[in-house]
């Protein structure tokens, strides 16, 4: 598979080095033992088994985002962009003091979701909020500014990427100070950097107006993290609010 749209095919690459150092070290580091460990499986096979599509986070990015979630001591989270909860129960399992809303635009995928949540046991610390997330977002914000909710600690955006600017804007607004902002695929390949694919595509034009966006805005400090693994090439921007 490539794209072709651009000023050179942008093949998906995989090297098998990548596979094998996954394979070796996510056991070793998550073994069964770890709290949440079947539903985090379930999740990701149930997912599939319903017809989802295979584009959560990989495992060992899935332990990152719990990881960070760990690192600030989150205790409010924001996800733009459910699919099935396995990022979600992932990041819940970072600690029991874990609360997390999640925006689905999809209902089927959210009732997918559902199911993955009330296996792992978190329906009394997730909740999940059906709709787009621009039309959802503004309700939260009104909630937050009337005291109904907290500001966030981390917010993990994994959604439509034409968006991802104004996402991260109102996340950064409604994080507190030294909370984190995640966008996930960023990189896209390499196509981040090609501004003739961005011509064609409207998700590595979302990117590109993403990262220009940020680096111009002095509430955050920012970067953006190439990745390659078992999900191939890809990479994200990882922000903290001032």
């Amino acid at each position: 598979m490539s794209s072709t749209g651009g000023s050179q095919p942008y093949t998906v690459e995989q090297d098998p080095r990548w596979t094998a150092v996954d394979a070796y070290q996510f056991p070793r580091l998550s073994p069964p033992s770890r709290p949440y460990h079947s539903a985090i499986e379930h999740a990701y096979k149930n997912s599939i088994a319903k017809g989802l599509e295979d584009i959560s986070v990989a495992p060992s990015q899935g332990k990152f985002l719990a990881i960070q979630c760990q690192i600030i001591d989150a205790r409010h989270v924001l996800e733009i962009g459910m699919l099935g909860a396995y990022s979600t129960i992932w990041m819940a399992s970072a600690s029991p003091t874990v609360h997390i809303t999640t925006l689905e635009i999809d209902p089927h995928v959210a009732e997918i979701a559902r199911e993955n949540i009330h296996f792992a046991g978190l329906d009394d610390r997730i909740e999940v909020i059906v709709g787009a997330a621009l039309d959802v977002l503004p309700r939260i914000a009104d909630e937050i500014s009337q005291g109904k909710r907290e500001k966030f600690d981390f917010s993990f955006i994994d959604a439509d990427k034409e968006n991802a600017l104004p996402y991260f804007d109102w996340a950064v607004t409604h994080t507190r100070a030294r909370g984190v902002v995640y966008v996930d695929n960023m990189v896209r390949k390499g196509m981040l950097a090609d501004a003739e694919v961005a011509k064609t595509d409207v998700n590595v034009a979302g990117v590109r107006r993403a990262v220009e966006g940020i680096g111009k805005d002095d509430r955050v400090e920012a970067c953006v993290l190439q990745t390659v693994g078992v999900k191939k090439y890809d990479g994200f921007l990882l922000a903290v609010v001032k």
